[in-house]
């Protein structure tokens, strides 16, 4: 099940345009309520990360600041900052496909989501399609230069 469900983060990534390829869904009870892709490029805002705009856009659409019950899945290994939002969206699970072995924070450079300081816990698993997802990454950043 969890291929199927990266397979959408993946078809989400290949949007980003000019942007990293990252992509993202949220899943909640086996249907896609929110997906996004990176978007900070085209909107000038650093903070346009697939996962914070998906988690944005499943808040709204479910009108709540908690996704205990959901599961987000993106193609690369969340980031500090998107990793601490998981943490304050009370996200139930992340799976992920690349590791980032230069900011991820999901186990590679640190393990946010399971930091004892924090209130709440994020259950991740990375790898999921990982050959897939990090050949997006690897021919985005082999045509830039």
């Amino acid at each position: 099940m969890h291929e199927q469900f990266m397979q959408e983060a993946l078809r989400e990534a290949r949007l980003s345009g000019r942007d990293v390829p990252v992509g993202a869904v949220l899943v909640r009870n086996g249907e896609i309520i929110a997906r996004a892709h990176n978007e900070r490029e085209t909107g000038d805002f650093p903070f346009a990360h697939a996962e914070v705009l998906c988690m944005q856009r499943a808040c709204e659409k479910l009108h709540t600041r908690r996704l205990k019950d959901c599961t987000l899945y993106v193609t690369l290994e969340p980031c500090p900052m998107c990793a601490g939002a998981m943490v304050m969206a009370q996200l139930g699970m992340c799976v992920f496909g690349a590791y980032d072995e230069k900011q991820g924070c999901c186990g590679s450079v640190y393990d946010l989501p399971h930091d004892p300081s924090f209130y709440h816990r994020v259950t991740c698993l990375g790898g999921v399609m990982e050959k897939e997802c990090a050949a997006l990454l690897k021919q985005f950043f082999a045509e830039k230069r």
